[in-house]
């Protein structure tokens, strides 16, 4: 057997400490490359109008839905029960952790339901959705899309 000298120990921690940092460095540069970037300017001033904004947007008691069939984006948003197509100021359909696939869907009302042709494949959708209501009230919400198979 050979002796273990100084330089085989170096070399060992050189070489499983290059795998550890090298793994690390390309883990941080893919999170801040994929990062989609901040969501309100001022968080301090967000937060001011969160409970009063919140609390509208609940009072209009809207159960919102969406599923994909087909590539075509299915958004159903009722209120007490019927169907309603309100103002669509955004939407963005798009996977939960990139901004990679993003698409924005066209909406038309069909009596039941807002349609929009999207590129839809297997596996986690969002729809970040903004609308207004009739009586002016925002409402956003990100909504966890179904899709059908």
């Amino acid at each position: 057997m050979t002796e273990i000298k100084g330089w085989h120990v170096f070399a060992g921690f050189f070489v499983a400490f290059s795998i550890i940092i090298s793994v690390n460095m390309t883990l941080a540069f893919n999170a801040v490359r994929t990062f989609p970037g901040l969501e309100v300017k001022n968080s301090y001033v967000a937060s001011q109008a969160f409970e009063a904004d919140r609390s509208a947007q609940d009072a209009l008691g809207w159960e919102v839905s969406a599923t994909v069939t087909d590539d075509v984006l299915s958004l159903e948003i009722l209120q007490d029960g019927r169907a309603i197509a309100p103002e669509i100021l955004e939407a963005t359909f798009g996977r939960a952790t990139t901004v990679a696939h993003d698409q924005t869907p066209v909406f038309s009302f069909d009596g039941n339901h807002l349609l929009a042709n999207v590129d839809a494949g297997q596996g986690n959708w969002n729809l970040r959705l903004k609308a207004r209501a009739e009586d002016g009230t925002l409402f956003r919400q990100r909504v966890i899309v179904q899709v059908a198979k």
